[in-house]
């Protein structure tokens, strides 16, 4: 048979760009849909494997994406929100999840695809209501699957006379192992394998290759999808790693059992075929949605196995920065409101120990344009912010309890110390997007310029060490010395900036140059600001007032 290849080509690609798309679009409406809380699910109901578990299915339907989820997870256990354990769950759970994809495609809806697509449209386009709009968006999406699995199929279907095409499905029928290969290869250049799975689906429907050939493709679509997963933890923390390497393990151990009883296993899918009279689509959904409930039932009782084995595999010290507070205690708000306001003072502290390390990571980025400082200073940013987001929601919960007039005082300073502490951050993530856009454009300091930043920033950093030191330990000597270190830094700032002035005029120092240096030194003098700040909730009224004496 003469077979158009160019034609047969462009229509597969097509179509499957159409698949892609659709399945993207789809879970971007289903997720608006549902509300974007989807990190605050994973973080708040993975309190064990088995929750984790119904958590990765919930969030995998959702977006419509296993790889969505697990870069999710992966991106979560970087931030310290999560365990590796509690991980592991969550990735059993999304292998489950992504096999409703599979069943989708098995309702065989595809003559009324382009009247559904209409519907969707209407929503999408012709209501302003957001909800609306985000239900067209499914709807479309939903249709769009159907039109691209119709387009690859129809772009398939000369390959059931292809020669080499025959030999290749009788090959994988004959060695497993090279249709393990096979679905393992396709999914990592697709990196998705609902579509790989789609496609399964259409060649074992148009009869182009026998079910014993099909299953060992559709292990490999499981083993390829976990490429996503490894590509979002490269470059992270080392807990990170360790939860793609588990995507990777989980799934290469499910298929090398499945491997072992793959007789049995088409048996089991033959026999639910003919009990359930189920089209040969559904026979696929049936195969997929078996192997990834039974993998994941073999495997949960094994996870803190799973856990040691991808320890060792991926040893070192994991840096990951944890956001969940450590000392916040809900009981002790009504059984001992003192104590709980001790415990927040605690996390308080916490939040500008973050603060200080920040300022660490960020004069790395000024020393030496360190990228890994630059990825610890975003870390630490939501880190602040989630802390922040806790302990004052925490207050809030302990300002209804019954407080004498100092522990009042002291909820009301803490108040003031977290707002300030975030400041904090927020100066120090500005101060890197500055050093950031000066490499991007090339922008150059000179190196009286630069020193001077660097004699500034140690200043401002010592005084924000000291402020968090009298913070803790109500040492008036500290606090006077912050008050010093502010005025010093006020100084500075007007010093600095017209020094740099007489240096645009010179010509040592670009224009843009300029603006970066003088952005730059503001920030820092609001840091120093907000040092002080931290200082007036200790100081006694006779340091405030001497202080705004000298002021």
């Amino acid at each position: 048979m003469d077979i158009n290849v160019q034609e047969m080509i462009f229509q597969f690609l097509g179509g499957l760009g159409l698949f892609l798309f659709a399945i993207k679009f789809m879970g971007d409406g289903l997720q608006k849909a549902a509300g974007d809380r989807l990190r605050d699910i994973l973080d708040r109901f993975t309190t064990n494997p088995f929750m984790g578990v119904l958590v990765g299915m919930l969030v995998t339907v959702l977006i419509q994406s296993s790889s969505g989820t697990t870069v999710i997870t992966v991106g979560l256990v970087s931030a310290g929100f999560m365990t590796l354990r509690q991980a592991i769950g969550v990735i059993m759970g999304a292998n489950i999840g992504t096999t409703v994809t599979a069943f989708i495609i098995g309702i065989d809806v595809g003559e009324y695809a382009y009247p559904i697509m209409a519907v969707g449209a209407v929503l999408l386009f012709f209501f302003k209501k957001t909800s609306i709009q985000n239900v067209g968006q499914v709807i479309f999406g939903f249709a769009g699957l159907f039109i691209g699995l119709e387009m690859m199929s129809n772009g398939m279907k000369p390959l059931r006379d292809f020669q080499p095409f025959i030999d290749l499905t009788v090959q994988m029928s004959d060695l497993p192992i090279l249709g393990v290969v096979v679905g393992t290869i396709f999914t990592l250049i697709v990196q998705s394998s609902s579509a790989t799975v789609g496609i399964l689906q259409g060649l074992y429907a148009e009869n182009l290759i026998p079910l014993h050939g099909a299953l060992p493709v559709l292990f490999g679509d499981n083993i390829g999808t976990t490429i996503t997963a490894v590509l979002a933890a490269l470059g992270a923390s080392v807990a990170a790693r360790r939860a793609a390497a588990t995507h990777v393990l989980f799934n290469l151990i499910g298929s090398i059992i499945f491997l072992i009883l793959l007789t049995p296993f088409t048996m089991y899918v033959e026999w639910i075929s003919g009990v359930l009279d189920l089209e040969n689509k559904m026979q696929i959904a049936f195969a997929h949605g078996t192997f990834n409930i039974l993998n994941t039932l073999i495997q949960l009782p094994f996870i803190g196995l799973l856990a040691w084995i991808v320890t060792k595999l991926i040893p070192g010290e994991d840096t990951a920065i944890e956001h969940k507070p450590k000392f916040l205690d809900e009981n002790l708000l009504t059984q001992s409101p003192s104590v709980a306001l001790g415990q927040a003072k605690k996390e308080v502290l916490r939040m500008g120990d973050y603060s200080v390390q920040s300022l660490t990571e960020a004069l790395r980025v000024l020393d030496n344009k360190d990228m890994k400082a630059i990825q610890n200073v975003e870390q630490l940013e939501m880190a602040i912010n989630n802390l922040d987001r806790k302990t004052t929601a925490y207050l809030v919960e302990l300002s209804k309890q019954s407080l004498s007039g100092n522990d009042s005082d002291l909820q009301h300073n803490l108040f003031e110390n977290i707002r300030d502490i975030e400041r904090i951050g927020d100066h120090v993530e500005n101060i890197v997007e500055l050093l950031q856009f000066k490499d991007n454009n090339k922008v150059w300091l000179s190196d009286e310029a630069y020193e001077e930043l660097v004699t500034m920033y140690k200043l401002t950093m010592q005084s924000v060490k000291n402020a968090l030191q009298a913070l803790d330990t109500q040492d008036a000597a500290l606090i006077q010395t912050v008050y010093d270190d502010e005025e010093r830094i006020d100084n500075m700032e007007r010093t600095l900036r017209k020094r740099h002035i007489r240096r645009l005029n010179e010509g040592l120092c670009s224009p843009t140059a300029g603006i970066v240096f003088a952005d730059i030194i503001n920030n820092l003098e609001r840091i120093g600001d907000h040092a002080k700040n931290l200082a007036d909730t200790v100081a006694t009224k006779e340091q405030q007032l001497a202080n705004q004496t000298m002021s």
